[in-house]
């Protein structure tokens, strides 16, 4: 025995596709505001490590001009012990802002999860279409 077929008009089947869609599409916003919320997220923190960077390199040079000026070494000569103070803190600077540049270069800022439903949905309402 068949199910009995429900008929709808023209104009009903258009604002139930007009209504799924305004859905559809308020959803895709909300996903795209999450997906990019999180990514700035990670591009704050990956940015810190170079900012961290940068404040240690200006305290090298602090601690540079002030070894040159007082020395600190008594084994080796003055000036000797401050640059290699200098260095120490140069390399450390160096290191933290390669790191931090390095991972803000890996981050992929696209929101991928986004663009993969939007393809979803453009292949749905062409379906949706179709019929």
């Amino acid at each position: 025995m068949e199910s009995p077929v429900e008929e709808r008009s023209l104009g009903e089947l258009f604002k139930e596709l007009a209504s799924e869609t305004s859905l559809l599409v308020k959803k895709e916003v909300e996903l795209a505001k999450t997906e990019v919320s999180v990514k700035a997220k990670l591009v704050a923190k990956d940015g810190g490590l170079v900012v961290g960077g940068a404040a240690c390199a200006v305290f090298a040079s602090l601690v540079l001009i002030a070894a040159l000026i007082l020395g600190l070494g008594t084994i080796i000569p003055l000036w000797a012990s401050a640059l290699l103070v200098g260095l120490v803190l140069a390399a450390t600077a160096a290191g933290l802002a390669i790191t931090g540049v390095r991972k803000l270069q890996r981050l992929d800022a696209k929101p991928t999860a986004t663009l993969r439903t939007l393809k979803e949905d453009k292949l749905w309402l062409r379906e949706q279409m179709s019929r």
